[in-house]
């Protein structure tokens, strides 16, 4: 589950890790009531990413200009979503914007640090330049020294960076979170750093170990939990029960690629790689669901649903699919993708699919595999490789 960003920065604040000072605005009149001084930037709390293209990040000048602003922004959706509430926030002045994330690594399953010094809007166009370091023994600051100099830091910035890595670290830890991501991470002329954006991603499998981040879940209304189809326009019915929908999130770009895989680090390290090997992404979409238990009997529905909306758009000419497949055996996940690619063949267009499972398949599911429109790779790189050539 996405934390919204004013949520992100309370858990900021418990690490000491450097935000702003800021005030939760529930109303456009809230900012009448603003404890910050003048100039502040007012945010638009979404899920969803580009919020400054949209419109939904405006600097303001004075308590006229703040009400006028902030009731634009509540009535601005961002894709598809209404905020609930904004974050008014002092403005600051970086002369750099760097890039910092941890999350796990789907091949190793250890804890990755992620940074550039490409930060902000300026990562989606260098992301091949993003250095990693995986933590593959017990931690220690080292990790992050080590990270800060790949990016290319020097002397006092290497600490400056460094801290904050180390403290993103602990917090991934300890609050058993799937992502925590600066971006960007705001550096100005006297060498101070701030988290002027942060985004934090918890699994939701952990939340009775977290009270804490179930309380401040639960004190926003939490528009993921809502009916998918508030969100997004199936040109299908939903035959499971929709208690799994919320996990079934899709983001769409421009490219052709289509992905479908299960669990947030591996969609977006999928995304990644295929970016990458200069592919462009069309869509992809988290098959993932809240509780595995449940998910097995409706596997076949789910997953059948999510092949159909992540390849609808004619757009897309190769569909990966990238299944760490725990859920259930993998020959009934393959058998469901080969029973959906059947019962498409007839179809004017379908596009190429591309099967990559984290256990081999059986040779006689293969022999069925190789009389239907699917690839079949034995990693990850094989597959984002077959995928991008492909869709040239």
């Amino acid at each position: 589950m996405d934390l919204l960003e004013y949520q992100a920065k309370t858990l900021f604040r418990e690490k000491d890790i450097p935000v702003l000072p800021s005030q939760r605005i529930d109303r456009a009149q809230d900012v009448k009531g603003l404890r910050i001084p003048y100039p502040v930037v007012l945010k638009s709390q979404v899920r969803s990413g580009g919020r400054g293209k949209a419109g939904g990040i405006r600097f303001v000048e004075n308590t006229i200009d703040a009400v006028a602003a902030a009731q634009a922004i509540f009535n601005l959706p961002i894709r598809d979503e209404y905020p609930k509430v904004l974050l008014a926030e002092a403005k600051y002045n970086a002369d750099q914007e760097f890039y910092l994330a941890v999350t796990l690594d789907p091949s190793s399953r250890r804890p990755m640090m992620l940074g550039s010094i490409q930060g902000g809007v300026a990562v989606e166009e260098a992301i091949s330049e993003v250095q990693q370091v995986i933590v593959d023994q017990e931690f220690s600051s080292f990790y992050a020294r080590r990270l800060s100099v790949k990016m290319g830091l020097h002397q006092d910035l290497i600490l400056a960076v460094s801290a904050i890595i180390e403290k993103m670290y602990w917090l991934f830890v300890e609050k058993d979170l799937d992502l925590i991501e600066i971006n960007p991470l705001g550096i100005n002329s006297s060498g101070e750093v701030m988290a002027l954006d942060g985004k934090v991603i918890v699994n939701d499998n952990a939340l009775g170990r977290h009270r804490d981040l179930a309380a401040l879940i639960q004190n926003h209304h939490n528009p993921a939990k809502a009916s998918l189809t508030d969100v997004y326009s199936f040109p299908f019915p939903c035959p499971f029960d929709r208690v799994l929908l919320p996990r079934l999130k899709m983001v769409e770009l421009e490219g052709n690629i289509g992905i479908l895989s299960n669990g947030a680090d591996m969609t977006l390290t999928t995304v990644d790689l295929i970016i990458q090997a200069k592919g462009k992404p069309a869509n992809y979409l988290d098959l993932e669901a809240e509780d595995y238990t449940e998910l097995t009997e409706a596997w076949g529905d789910h997953l059948y649903q999510g092949l159909e909306l992540v390849s609808q758009s004619d757009q897309v000419k190769v569909v990966v699919v990238n299944l760490l497949s725990h859920v259930v055996s993998s020959q009934k996940t393959i058998l469901e993708i080969a029973n959906y690619l059947q019962k498409k063949a007839n179809i004017g267009y379908l596009p190429q699919f591309v099967l990559r499972l984290a256990v081999n398949p059986p040779r006689e599911i293969l022999d069925q595999l190789a009389q239907l429109p699917v690839q079949v790779a034995e990693s990850l790189d094989e597959a984002v490789k077959l995928a991008v050539s492909l869709a040239k």
